[in-house]
């Protein structure tokens, strides 16, 4: 099938160079088994190129379904992907076929990937690999034949730097990329794309098809649409039923974009009021080693304290610091040795005759655990915000329901 019969058949309307090279890779790669990734800003049409690739392959009569793995809890999306057993967890009253058992033979599309949990994230290479996945309180392995399509917005490549996303899974999705243009990139196909979606509406709402002007023209295509073609579609849906002129103006026009107020020149990684997950963990790190460094510091005086106590002739030997001013209010630091009295005497000095003992003093170390001091952060991050579980995630730079689950995990009570 050429590259225009492909367009006709699936509405997508276009000449961009990027596009046209998507849906060339989209319909070589179709009548293979091979796992696609597809990247794209959110709004861009990634589901389509699923359907196509489907569509065009020898799967096309057997089941196709999308999923979201960011809709999907994460404490249900092994029991959604891969079913369970009756009686694995609380509330399953009854065993349940997963989409991969239920979709045999056919195509998954996984959209939004990289929010798919680790653990989930390593249950999915296996299935990719070698074709097995194991029902949720089960022990049997079972077969399936499911062929891969994953979709992201996010650059996965970074994810596995920072650990979110397993690099083993990522290199075995990518098997073929496809990156599907933003709408801003092909600004040309900005006014067909309107007028295609403007004369379906006008066929479904039974009005009149509108038109732009060139001035409103140049105002649609110098728009950034952060909602790319999705975004589109849905204002040439609000002009269609709202709009009572059909010929529209850059005025009346003006009324239907939202304003942006939104900067796309570039910036410093590390500006003003943006704060990553990267940097985040960086402080964290910082502060740990300034804790551990304080408490070091504690310890060896504690110990010095006590060697004092139960030796006091090592007193006398000690350097002791005086300090006097000097140009400039600096202070200059001179070490002389200390006449306390000590000297005077040839035998050691009893502090304590016989009322109290001197026990050895055990520093005793606090816990190096990660998992202890992440839950104290948590904790005192839920007190800071009076227990607002979305600021207090925003604040320790994790999701909202990363945090639902770390609470869950350890048993933190709000």
């Amino acid at each position: 099938m050429d590259l225009q019969s492909i367009k006709n058949r699936f509405g997508i309307i276009g000449n961009y160079p990027a596009l046209n090279h998507a849906l060339n890779t989209a319909a070589q790669v179709a009548n293979t088994d091979l796992s696609v990734l597809i990247n794209g800003e959110s709004g861009v049409g990634k589901e389509v190129f699923s359907q196509i690739i489907h569509a065009l392959s020898a799967r096309k009569h057997n089941p196709f379904i999308a999923v979201n793995c960011g809709a999907i809890p994460e404490g249900t999306i092994d029991s959604e992907l891969f079913g369970h057993e009756k009686g694995s967890f609380t509330g399953a009253l009854d065993s349940r076929k997963g989409y991969f058992e239920t979709v045999n033979g056919g195509t998954i599309f996984l959209d939004e990937i990289g929010e798919m949990p680790l653990g989930t994230q390593a249950r999915l290479l296996r299935v990719l690999e070698a074709g097995e996945y194991i029902r949720v309180g089960s022990s049997k392995v079972q077969k399936t034949d499911v062929r891969v399509i994953a979709a992201t917005n996010k650059e996965l490549i970074e994810f596995t730097q920072n650990g979110r996303f397993r690099e083993d899974l990522y290199y075995r999705l990518n098997t073929v990329p496809i990156r599907v243009p933003s709408l801003r990139d092909r600004k040309e196909d900005i006014p067909l794309l309107f007028r295609k979606f403007a004369a379906d509406f006008s066929d479904k709402y039974k009005g009149g098809i509108i038109q732009l002007n060139e001035e409103a023209k140049i105002m649609l295509m110098n728009y950034p649409w952060p909602g790319n073609v999705r975004e589109l579609k849905n204002i040439a849906e609000q002009m269609s039923v709202l709009s009572k002129e059909k010929n529209i103006t850059p005025v009346e026009l003006q009324q239907f974009l939202p304003e942006h107020n939104y900067n796309r020149l570039p910036v410093l990684a590390g500006g003003k009021g943006v704060v990553s997950q990267q940097e985040f963990a960086n402080e964290r790190e910082i502060l740990y080693k300034l804790f551990f460094d304080m408490k070091k510091d504690v310890n060896e005086l504690k110990k010095m304290f006590f060697d004092i106590l139960q030796n006091p002739g090592m007193a006398a030997n000690m350097p002791v610091f005086n300090s006097n001013a000097a140009d400039g209010g600096m202070q200059q630091m001179t070490p002389v040795l200390s006449n306390t009295g000590f000297q005077q005497h040839n035998q050691p000095v009893l502090i304590n005759q016989g009322k109290e003992t001197i026990h050895h003093h055990e520093a005793i170390e606090e816990s190096l655990s990660i998992m202890d001091k992440e839950k104290e952060l948590i904790i005192k991050a839920l007190k800071k915000h009076k227990g607002k579980r979305k600021d207090a995630s925003t604040d320790l730079g994790i999701s909202e329901r990363t945090l639902y689950r770390k609470l869950k995990e350890y048993d933190i009570e709000e």
